[in-house]
């Protein structure tokens, strides 16, 4: 079988209130296993795609098999296909995602952007703080291993739409310039440990701001050939899915479409 994940990611941009400067803005995210093996990763806001209408893809795949549970109660394209189906699944998704009032798919950024910016930094956001557009789409067609460390599964095939987010609100915007500042990576390991053995999944998450020049710049700097190794700028480590909001380079397994 194969794994296929069909998400939103958001390149979240917005002006630093007190230089102008272009910043880039990731959910950050800590994550303990146990007390002992925790880590910290940022990200670009987004996540999967709910399916709203799953009569067509049923045509396709048969019944539908989620990946987990909570995938299956958030109707979350997090599904297992046989590999044969993976070239039709793609051409569907592409049709879909590209379709603002699709009834489908879900292929608008809003809820996501809602819910993360209420989870990471507590606002409640509305859409006249910020305008978006789509980028594209971006398809990671080579399997790979999941990433789940506490789920291992079959080789995953990915499959992005990308929006660019800018945030408009200036009280926002200072914000979240705050809200990066105010924990180190170690104080999330912190939290998530300490969320761990009070019975919690062992998380804990904030936003990370850095100036989007220098994102782009430290990444170009991998050569395609290790893109898949760690990413770490401004002594933080970035999630390889950063790569896809900043146009995806020469990875050789990013295709844009």
């Amino acid at each position: 079988m194969l794994r296929v994940s069909v998400a939103i990611l958001n390149r979240v941009v917005f002006l630093h209130p007190q230089n102008a400067v272009l910043m880039l803005a990731l959910e950050r995210k800590a994550t303990a296993l146990s007390r002992n093996n925790v880590h910290v990763r940022a990200q670009p806001f987004g996540g999967a795609v709910r399916i709203l209408n799953p009569a067509h893809l049923q045509e396709i795949i048969g019944e539908i098999q989620f990946y987990s549970e909570r995938s299956k109660h958030e109707q979350d394209f997090r599904i297992l296909i046989p590999p044969s189906n993976w070239e039709e699944v793609k051409r569907y998704c592409l049709r879909h995602l590209q379709n603002p009032m699709d009834r489908e798919l879900e292929s608008l950024p809003h809820r996501e952007l809602r819910e993360e910016f209420l989870e990471t930094i507590q606002v409640h956001l509305h859409r006249n703080q910020y305008t978006f557009q789509p980028l594209g789409s971006i398809v990671e067609g080579n399997p790979i291993p999941t990433d789940d460390a506490k789920v291992p599964g079959p080789p995953t095939v990915r499959l992005y739409r990308i929006f660019e987010v800018r945030v408009i609100d200036e009280l926002l915007c200072k914000k979240m310039v705050s809200a990066s500042q105010a924990y180190s990576d170690r104080d999330l390991e912190m939290l998530a440990v300490k969320d761990l053995q009070n019975g919690g999944r062992g998380r804990a998450n904030s936003i990370l701001t850095l100036p989007l020049h220098i994102v782009t710049e430290s990444c170009l700097e991998f050569a395609s050939e290790v893109r898949y190794s760690k990413i770490v700028v401004e002594n933080h480590e970035l999630d390889v899915s950063v790569l896809a909001i900043l146009g995806g380079g020469n990875v050789p397994q990013y295709q844009r479409v």
